[in-house]
């Protein structure tokens, strides 16, 4: 195990780099319970960092990183050194750098046709750039069994520390389609027969209402604008939460929640 103590050293320096998004294939992983989780998912790790402190007090969970053998190369960094690269509050002592898990429309499709979902809906998150909200609809709809999370351009990177933490290692885990652009959606819910179920306040059904049997892509927008003209157009229906005024809307993850579950609710026949 190299130590480093230098904040101009290379592998610092990819450390804040990943933090910052600036590195589009790797992921940044903090903390024990992600670590945990991004393990457990075969996430490929290039890269662990740990604090000084944490192997002076030979933490048993976090040092069995150590002989894994699940890293590529593992540095030591002063506590010190460690705070500044971190993305919580209070670092728990480790960071991995990993892989990003493959993503696109093929893995969504491969989940859709290998049955590995219990409801067969999609999410879809239009220009949704709360990564904190992004990452709860993702833990959301794999707690619900969903197929999968599609997001639109303009939307927050499902793979960021804050996105990762909403998540909870469900990203890991559930296939993700980031930055897909509205005529790649249309083109996809043609080609393997999904139908489109918008989500909007203004003349839609009661999500009570719908059938479930699928496969269908259930679109969400962000909470101030709703989603666009030409994805409600382009809706094979169009559903609603029925609130009680004055209250005209929900936070997102929990819309996305309600939804899901009664989809699972209806699909399970109680």
């Amino acid at each position: 195990m190299q130590k480093i103590t230098s904040r101009s050293n290379e592998k610092v320096k990819l450390l804040r780099s990943v933090r910052d998004g600036r590195e589009p294939g790797l992921v940044f992983i903090e903390g024990q319970r992600l670590v945990e989780e991004a393990l457990k998912a075969g996430v490929r790790v290039r890269l662990a960092a740990i604090s000084s402190d944490t192997v002076d007090r030979e933490d048993e969970r976090l040092l069995s990183v150590l002989t894994s053998g699940i890293a590529d190369e593992i540095i030591e960094i002063p506590r010190s050194l460690f705070d500044q690269i971190g993305d919580t509050a209070s670092p728990q002592g480790i960071i991995l750098i990993g892989e990003k898990p493959p993503q696109g429309p093929s893995q969504i499709l491969q989940a859709l046709n290998g049955g590995k979902f219990d409801i067969p809906v999609i999410v879809y998150l239009h220009r949704i750039n709360n990564p904190a909200n992004l990452g709860a609809v993702i833990r959301t709809a794999e707690a619900a069994g969903a197929v999968g999370v599609v997001t639109s351009s303009g939307s927050a990177d499902a793979f960021s520390p804050k996105a990762l933490r909403g998540s909870m290692g469900s990203a890991f885990r559930l296939p993700v389609w980031e930055k897909a652009e509205f005529a790649d959606i249309e083109r996809f819910c043609k080609d393997n027969a999904l139908k489109i179920v918008a989500t909007t306040p203004a003349g839609a059904k009661d999500h009570r209402e719908i059938g479930w049997n699928g496969p269908i892509l259930l679109a969400f927008g962000p909470e101030a604008d709703g989603l666009p003209d030409e994805m409600l157009e382009s809706a094979d229906e169009r559903v609603a939460i029925k609130m009680r005024p004055p209250v005209e809307s929900l936070n997102l993850a929990i819309s996305c929640g309600i939804i899901l579950f009664e989809a699972r609710r209806t699909r399970d026949g109680y």
